[in-house]
């Protein structure tokens, strides 16, 4: 039994649950043996922690689990800390981990929606699905999701990679921009090469998805052959843009990324 989605929290809970609490965006966590875990605990006020609000998630491995919100200045329970999602990558189970994910983008989205964007009035959380509603003109808000695209335009044995100015120092990925309304993926992927370094591309190809909870993105990563153009760098987007060989590559993404991840297979791909 792995994790089952579920809006609709058990009338009683007789055993621990699984507590994925957040204050100003970091995740309430406790040393174990083999790296943190998660408070257990059938209330966060058992732990000395008072929640702002909670969303119920569904059940972990039979377990209830439960995101929170948490004021930004409360300290942490003694034996615990705050800590940031990127940093507990590989400390935790990766079920965990995409479910904590999960968790930060429900609870966010439910701290930012308690009043309708249309006329004001506070909203309420319906029992059955995942949305809040306005119970004076009936104003719908769900989970809100960005799609995003990225795309690795390869040229032989090499690799397009670009910088933006907000990564750190000597670092380059692959390509990415956010889809567009009324945009297919495919002409996205066309038009972001296009406008980020003034390329054309051909021949995509699908390589993956990731849950991107930074704060609430839908990575979605293509293969792409270079079709034609010269690197032109977009001003203020693009910091710097270059053909790299796979055996003279750059300092590149954490491995918690999808873009490491597409990197690390074309690599594989054209040594092999």
């Amino acid at each position: 039994m792995t994790y089952i989605a579920c809006v609709t929290p058990p009338e009683r809970l007789d055993e621990p649950v699984h507590w994925f609490a957040f204050s100003g965006g970091r995740l309430l966590a406790c040393a174990g043996e083999d790296g943190v875990e998660l408070p257990l605990a059938r209330t966060l006020a058992e732990l000395g922690v008072e929640a702002l609000r909670t969303q119920y998630l569904g059940t972990l491995r039979g377990r209830h689990c439960f995101s929170a919100e948490v004021a930004h200045d409360a300290p942490a329970p003694q034996g615990m800390a705050w800590q940031g999602l990127r940093r507990v990558f590989g400390q935790i189970d990766e079920l965990e981990y995409a479910l904590a994910g999960r968790a930060i983008q429900i609870m966010e989205w439910d701290r930012t929606h308690q009043y309708c964007g249309v006329c004001a009035t506070p909203t309420v959380a319906r029992s059955r699905e995942r949305v809040r509603a306005c119970p004076a003109c009936g104003h719908l808000v769900y989970p809100r999701l960005a799609p995003a695209v990225m795309m690795l335009v390869r040229r032989g044995r090499e690799l397009l990679l670009g910088r933006s100015p907000h990564f750190q120092p000597g670092v380059y990925s692959a390509l990415a921009g956010f889809v567009d309304p009324g945009e297919s993926l495919e002409a996205c992927v066309a038009r972001e090469v296009m406008e980020e370094v003034g390329v054309t591309v051909r021949n995509l190809r699908y390589f993956g998805s990731q849950s991107w909870p930074f704060p609430h993105s839908l990575m979605i990563a293509f293969f792409a052959d270079y079709a034609g153009g010269d690197i032109v760098p977009q001003p203020e987007e693009i910091e710097d843009a270059q053909w790299f060989d796979v055996d003279a590559l750059p300092d590149l993404p954490m491995a918690i990324s999808i873009s490491r991840w597409l990197i690390d297979a074309a690599v594989r791909e054209i040594r092999g």
